[in-house]
């Protein structure tokens, strides 16, 4: 951790996880049976002082955003929980292009804290889920077990991505707590008017931000698609009698929620094309004085060399159309 000491010998340290506030937010007020399962989540900036030789471009850092949640339940919730958590995790990657995807359960290492069981209980509990995870995906989803690689705290489920050239990845993390909640005093009232712990899950789908944009970037070889590029349109002019145009063209991009830019510069038109296909933009619109007589755009997308004349509207409409994310897209069909 990073850490320091003031002047009158207290000791202070950089947030190293973002678990302990969020017990402290469950902790706020008396809980009821009836509010489980309880979830908190944030992107968290955390610190952790990693050695030197480690370090490592975005992959490894000191200082990253960790996509953390908690969720506060009861035994009998645990297994549905997973469930859900699952189903994020697995819906997110499909979105990111990745498919080749595995699930590991974790189970009890030599060294642990719980009663054993609790351990048999939620082992058993995990174990159901991970076979249905397995019977859900029609064996496109590969399950394993972890023996001993629990952490001693809980059992989890691993998810490991594999990018392009073969490489795997362990990124998200489903991870049963039974230490936490009962060491900072957390509890909730059950039916019977008892004081009980809850069982906390730490879930991750991501688990570094950064790390993960990284995995993206090499998975992709920065090739995003279109609803994920921070640049999605570029505007190219052929001739200075088609700025104007170009400008207009930029406008209905603009007012169709795509992020877009123009390109007015007095260069060679294969030069604007090589300069933007290298920065890798999704899609390009040339425009001359025939497109701009003519009120069409001339589209090329990134990777092909085929262009495409459309009328601006239409093709401004699948563009917008193409760019929607693909959650809310569902939403919308």
């Amino acid at each position: 951790m990073f850490t320091t000491v003031t002047e009158d010998e207290r000791e202070f340290a950089i947030k190293p996880m973002n678990c302990p506030g969020h017990i402290q937010i469950f902790k706020h007020g008396l809980r009821s049976y009836r509010e489980l399962p309880y979830r908190v989540a944030e992107f968290g900036i955390v610190h952790r002082y990693e050695p030197s030789g480690a370090l490592h471009g975005l992959m490894r850092v000191r200082g990253f955003t960790q996509d953390d949640a908690h969720i506060f339940c009861t035994h009998a919730q645990l297994a549905d929980e997973c469930l859900k958590i699952n189903d994020l995790i697995l819906s997110i990657y499909r979105d990111f292009g990745f498919e080749h995807v595995v699930v590991k359960l974790s189970t009890r290492p030599e060294k642990r804290v719980g009663a054993d069981a609790l351990w048999d209980r939620a082992e058993a509990d995990m174990s159901e889920v991970l076979d249905q995870i397995a019977r859900q995906s029609g064996g496109t989803i590969k399950t394993g077990i972890n023996p001993g690689e629990g952490a001693f705290y809980g059992p989890k489920f691993e998810y490991v991505l594999r990018d392009a050239i073969g490489r795997d990845w362990q990124c998200g993390t489903t991870q049963v707590d039974f230490n936490l909640p009962g060491r900072f005093g957390a509890f909730y009232i059950d039916a019977d008017g008892d004081k009980k712990t809850p069982v906390m899950i730490h879930r991750a789908i991501f688990g570094s931000m950064e790390r993960f944009a990284g995995i993206l970037l090499e998975n992709t070889a920065g090739h995003l698609p279109l609803w994920l590029a921070p640049v999605q349109v570029k505007v190219l002019t052929i001739v200075s009698e088609a700025d104007a145009y170009a400008e207009e063209v930029l406008a209905a991009l603009n007012k169709a929620g795509l992020r877009a830019e123009v390109d007015l510069r007095n260069e060679k038109i294969n030069y604007k094309v090589r300069e933007h296909s290298l920065a890798k933009v999704p899609v390009l619109l040339v425009v001359g004085k025939r497109e701009a007589e003519e009120r069409t755009v001339s589209m090329r997308r990134l990777g092909t060399d085929r262009q495409q004349v459309l009328a601006m509207a239409p093709a401004v409409g699948a563009l917008a159309q193409e760019g929607v994310p693909p959650d809310l897209a569902r939403g919308l069909s």
